[in-house]
């Protein structure tokens, strides 16, 4: 993987609270040579504790920190969850880290940039949180009945899923049929839908359709492109448009 895809991938912690694990995650990116990590936390995170980032000052100097996974994911035209899957009910494509890797690879190989998400090391990544990716990876672990913890630690998981993209290089392929909407793209289609839903009355027909989370991902499953998502949101728009003149004649 050149430089140049590795430049277009990163990495977003959400709600991450230990500092040495942070510090873990800035090790293994700067050891397979990713620099751009996002937090996603409510409070400051004290870097200068991050005693395991031996050698990574550079990535945790650089990190950015934002108020929410929209923001952090707004550049970026695919968002990739992590999950270590167990008996939650999902409503995204889940996917082996081998077979994500090769799917990421594909999407790097044009102008895309990737975010990869990681959640909480207690509770894993919200459902809202979710909402955001247009599909998961799981690292599959063998079951042993003596084996207490069903997934690894942050800084394992974030290094094994960078290694299998390093790993995988041969799979990024050059060119690509359009570039995709980016996740700012896909949130601005999500606002505009849900007006849209609001106003013509569909939201109190069908409320039960309508949660915020429920239309993100039927947005990003239309997988529009950076080319058509404009259009869309002129579709949208115009509609809002002609449905508030048809309220105001009405009054």
């Amino acid at each position: 993987m050149g430089s140049e895809e590795l430049n277009r991938v990163v990495v977003v912690l959400v709600r991450a609270r230990n500092p040495n694990n942070i510090g873990a995650v800035a090790r293994a990116m700067h050891d397979f040579g990713f620099r751009h990590l996002r937090i996603v936390n409510e409070y400051a995170v004290p870097f200068e504790t991050a005693r395991s980032a031996v050698d990574a000052s550079e990535v945790l100097a650089g990190a950015a920190v934002f108020a929410s996974v929209a923001e952090a994911v707004a550049d970026c035209t695919l968002v990739v969850g992590t999950t270590a899957v167990g008996e939650r009910a999902l409503q995204h494509p889940v996917y082996a880290l081998a077979e994500a890797g090769e799917k990421i690879g594909a999407e790097l190989g044009g102008e895309g940039r990737v975010a990869l998400l990681f959640g909480s090391e207690k509770t894993g990544l919200s459902n809202d949180e979710l909402s955001y990716c247009h599909w998961l990876l799981t690292i599959p672990m063998e079951k042993h009945e003596e084996v207490r913890h069903p997934s690894m630690n942050l800084g394992q998981a974030v290094a094994v899923c960078l290694y299998e993209l390093v790993r995988g290089e041969s799979s990024v392929v050059a060119g690509g049929v359009g570039v995709p909407a980016s996740a700012g793209e896909v949130e601005r289609l999500t606002v505009l839908l849900t007006e849209m839903l609001e106003k013509t009355g569909y939201t109190k027909r069908h409320p039960a359709n309508c949660d915020e989370a429920q239309i993100r991902r039927l947005v990003l499953r239309m997988s529009v492109s950076a080319g058509d998502a404009p259009v869309w949101m002129g579709i949208l728009r115009q509609v809002l448009w002609k449905v508030r003149e048809g309220s105001s004649d009405s009054e």
